[in-house]
């Protein structure tokens, strides 16, 4: 088996797992491969905005995301109300939170914990809309 269909055939397992991200409320194959063709060396930062729903939910998806990342290696930068936009377009996020992970087998890990995998969908009942953005360090 080659570089590419391990990397597409582990984007596949995750769209299996996580749903094929059409909701826009997890990654599309497309995405997940974008994480996956990475540097295996370099860190991961993530930028997520969250438009909140249902605060009961998101709470019972941080009780078990927060461990379950520190666990896979990962640390928040920063976790904050959103207080809106500076410069640009307004757009309405009730959140923000930075993580960043050592490297993409870290966030992999993140992905991979059964318990992580049991809260996420909380984390989309909770979410009214949600943007994560990979930035590079």
């Amino acid at each position: 088996m080659n570089a590419t269909s391990s990397v597409q055939d582990r984007a596949a397992a995750l769209s299996a797992a996580y749903g094929d991200g059409a909701d826009g409320a997890t990654p599309t194959a497309t995405q997940w491969q974008r994480l996956l063709d990475r540097p295996a060396d370099q860190p991961v930062t993530l930028l997520n905005l969250f438009k909140i729903r249902d605060q009961a939910a998101f709470d019972r998806y941080a009780e078990v995301s927060i461990p379950a990342m520190q666990k896979a290696g990962g640390t928040f930068l920063m976790i904050a109300p959103c207080a809106g936009a500076f410069l640009g377009e307004d757009e309405d996020w009730d959140l923000v939170a930075i993580g960043r992970y050592p490297d993409p087998a870290a966030l992999l890990r993140l992905f991979d914990d059964p318990d992580y995998q049991a809260a996420f969908p909380h984390r989309t009942a909770a979410c009214a809309r949600q943007k994560v953005l990979i930035c590079d360090n």
